[in-house]
């Protein structure tokens, strides 16, 4: 069977049809950065690359502080306009916005396969959520809004490239709707020309969005500090992300950082493992390169059979590859659980990880082969991993503690409840976490002695849409929670002392309210 690119999912054609519905945004060979409500042809280009197979992409170019500080300044003088600009109007115009990247979707969607290696269904599922969420919001926002005014400074947004659209652009579109301008970094892995595409048409809107391009490191003391920022955003790591929150701890800053943890899955007294399966595969969308993936599975010795049993088919059927190659041009693009990890990089590391752990004394229980991946003759496969099962890592493994954000999963035999515990808040506290129990009440109370902000009984938890409040524990997560009315929270003032929802390491700055 002989692989090709689908016919017009090819990255030149993507490319040139988004170029031609934002001209002014992409130029030859290379992105452009969105400054004071222009797009200007400023900073050093870099040249990303394709996790799918290898191949150059476009040029981004990278600011400089200064140019970013340039940035801030006209975010701040954008903000204090946009704020007095009526509700009505706000909503009017980001439901333009959210109409016309509605007309982008397939372009859209395309370029997250291209930048980021997402499988078309999953490409589509994260710019649909995006809008879809936000028209929730125009629906919402008056009663949200109801005593509450903008902060006194744009929003700053620094994400990961895993969400462009469901996490990135949802935000800043609810942040707009509440009265902030707002100011984005393009994550330097991938997403840049998504990103580019749909602040081109956000702007066409008349919203006042600021993009920008460059390395964390250099830009970080700009888009974290600056006097005139009213608040922050950032999805990332927890390196990154204590190394921000440090950086804040003088400020007085409002702040929502989101930080990775090791989500558990712990069963115990359990035996629903035809749903279980269900909910095993799903998990591996996406290569579990996502803040809520379950990489940890915690069982009782007693039914550690019975749940490999049902792990290790679900494991051995899970499907990875090119996510846009067929094997005719009138056929559908697959159906891939997962296409590449980010990059080439990322997928050496993972490998380095699982060596380390097997040489600590880990059991290897499943390891896939790329050569059962759907790929073209001859592509570049360096930023594949297939997925692995080890059996118990030693305590000086670093899958043993940390979330590997790959199809890496780690498998600890407990005999004692307080064992189980123990083991699913071995990382100092997560995002979601799940307990799998036929006794619900022994599951819930169970669940109560996890250091998770969400714990799922039979069934995963996820980041949630719309109403849904999103946080985490520990080490997680730092700041306000969102979601909802939460979110809209976040980002606004209302009475004088107000208590926020969230985890603040700083209690008299902003009291915690959990």
């Amino acid at each position: 069977m002989t692989l090709h690119v689908k016919p017009g999912t090819e990255w030149s054609a993507v490319l040139s049809r988004a170029s031609k519905r934002a001209p002014e945004a992409f130029g030859d060979d290379v992105l452009h950065n969105l400054v004071g409500g222009f797009w200007q042809q400023i900073g050093t280009p870099e040249m990303l690359i394709s996790p799918v197979d290898g191949s150059d992409l476009i040029g981004l170019p990278t600011l400089n502080p200064e140019q970013a500080s340039e940035a801030v300044r006209h975010a701040a003088d954008a903000h204090a306009e946009w704020g007095a600009v009526p509700l009505a109007e706000r909503k009017a115009k980001v439901t333009a916005a959210v109409d016309v990247m509605t007309e982008a979707r397939e372009d859209l969607a395309l370029l997250l396969c291209w930048e980021i290696g997402k499988p078309w269904r999953l490409a589509c599922a994260d710019v649909d959520r995006a809008l879809d969420g936000v028209r929730w919001y125009v629906e919402e926002i008056d009663s949200m809004l109801a005593g509450r005014t903008p902060l006194p400074g744009p929003v700053s947004n620094i994400a990961s490239w895993n969400y462009p659209m469901s996490v990135l652009v949802h935000s800043e579109l609810v942040q707009l709707l509440a009265g902030n301008a707002v100011i984005a970094k393009t994550p330097s892995q991938g997403g840049a020309a998504c990103l580019t595409l749909a602040h081109a048409l956000m702007a066409a809107q008349g919203l006042p969005a600021e993009l920008v391009s460059g390395g964390g490191q250099e830009l970080s003391a700009v888009l974290v500090r600056s006097p005139e920022i009213g608040a922050l955003a950032f999805v990332g790591g927890r390196s990154n992300g204590g190394k921000v929150a440090a950086a804040l701890l003088d400020t007085g800053k409002r702040h929502m950082l989101e930080q990775e943890g090791l989500n558990a899955w712990g069963i115990w007294d359990f035996s629903d493992w035809e749903g279980l399966a269900g909910h095993l595969k799903k998990g591996f969308e996406y290569g579990k390169q996502r803040c809520t993936a379950y990489p940890r599975f915690v069982v009782q010795r007693d039914l550690v059979d019975e749940f490999l049993a049902t792990y290790l088919p679900v494991v051995a059927a899970i499907r990875l590859g090119h996510p846009l190659a067929v094997e005719d041009d009138g056929a559908d693009l697959p159906e891939l659980d997962f296409g590449p990890l980010i990059s080439a990089a990322k997928a050496a590391e993972l490998a380095d990880r699982v060596d380390d752990a097997l040489m600590r004394g880990a059991i290897p229980l499943y390891r896939g082969r790329l050569s059962d991946g759907r790929f073209l003759e001859g592509q570049d496969t360096s930023a594949y991993a297939s997925p692995v099962t080890l059996l118990a890592p030693s305590g000086a493994s670093r899958l043993m503690h940390e979330e590997p954000f790959g199809p890496v999963d780690t498998i600890i035999v407990v005999d004692t409840e307080a064992e189980l515990l123990a083991q699913m808040n071995a990382s100092n506290g997560a995002l979601v976490a799940s307990i799998a129990c036929d006794d619900a009440e022994h599951a819930t109370r169970l669940a109560g002695e996890v250091q998770a902000f969400k714990v799922g009984i039979n069934k995963p938890r996820s980041r949630g849409d719309r109403a849904e409040t999103f946080g985490g524990r520990g080490s997680s997560w730092r700041g306000c929670f969102v979601g909802g009315e939460l979110l809209v929270q976040a980002v606004t003032e209302g009475p004088e002392n107000e208590l926020l929802y969230g985890n603040f390491p700083d209690h008299n700055r902003y009291p915690a309210n959990i």
